[in-house]
């Protein structure tokens, strides 16, 4: 990561031309600090007259010292997987609904990207999936995830099957809608609907929870972070993986799902006080009183 920051990329909520205002208002903030603003290509088509370069992400990972998301968790989700991996940290601006990942506000961002340009930050490391689906032991497809790798069926009339293997040892076989592997990120998304525990960010672990499995003895598991997780599919029936709910992948009969801690992590730049915790209460409705 390179502070001071010189390049800055602004990138906001795909179809979302209300983004507009604050997008621009950021990016005159930030010029008048004397910092170079790029704007991501699909955010640049919504303005008029932008004197900002559009770049696409791409580009961005190779030009900006950080990037400053406009959106909701979705949209964080997206970006971490694609930047990532340039180790380009990243700020969240709120403007989708429980805002887990994006912890500034349109009201606040202002004030708090001054302090942050001065160096008044934290910066937190979080763990990144990367999953393989293997077809005769040969690799058929590939996918990284922020949040969780999932197999289900798209019929959710009924159930599927699956073994599951840790560090090569035999876990179980199981009935169920499908199975979650979650990082600590995700475990208070899909993971957590699905009764999975919540885990801090900071912790190097991975659960594994099932979706409505018809043994109630099956519960989620919390396993390190270095396992290397192998799911197979003995039937194979319209089901799919999925990758943060971004893109998915048709299975076949027999194949194998190999989901592991991905080597590069997602830095996310937080205001410095910022409580994971204070979030828990904020966006879990915890601090109400009865």
């Amino acid at each position: 990561m390179k502070f001071p920051f010189k390049t800055v990329a602004l990138i906001g909520k795909q179809n979302a031309p209300e983004i507009a205002a604050p997008l621009m208002s950021l990016a005159a903030f930030l010029s008048s600090r004397g910092l170079t603003v790029v704007v991501d290509s699909v955010s640049a088509a919504h303005l008029n007259n932008s004197p900002y370069q559009a770049m696409n992400l791409t580009e961005i990972s190779r030009a900006a010292d950080m990037a400053i998301v406009l959106g909701g968790d979705g949209t964080m989700l997206n970006i971490a997987r694609t930047l990532s991996l340039s180790h380009v940290p990243l700020v969240g601006v709120n403007q989708g609904r429980l805002g887990f990942l994006t912890d500034l506000t349109l009201d606040n961002m202002q004030d708090t990207m001054a302090a942050m340009l001065d160096g008044k930050f934290v910066t937190e490391q979080r763990l990144l999936l990367a999953a393989r689906v293997l077809r005769d032991d040969v690799e058929v497809y590939s996918g990284r995830a922020f949040n969780e790798v999932v197999v289900y069926r798209t019929n959710t009339s009924s159930m599927i099957e699956f073994e599951v293997r840790i560090d090569g040892e035999y876990l179980y076989n199981q009935r169920a809608d499908g199975l979650i592997v979650s990082t600590p990120t995700g475990s208070t998304a899909y993971a957590m609907s699905a009764g999975g525990p919540i885990l801090h960010p900071s912790l190097d672990v991975l659960e594994l929870v099932p979706i409505c499995p018809h043994t109630l003895s099956n519960r989620p598991i919390v396993v390190q972070g270095s396992a290397e997780i192998e799911i197979v599919v003995p039937r194979s029936s319209d089901i799919q993986v999925r990758f943060d709910s971004h893109s998915s992948y048709d299975l076949q009969v027999n194949d194998k799902i190999i989901v592991t801690r991905h080597p590069e992590m997602v830095y996310l730049l937080h205001p410095v006080g910022h409580s994971y915790y204070h979030t828990l209460r904020e966006k879990l409705l915890w601090n109400q009183t009865f």
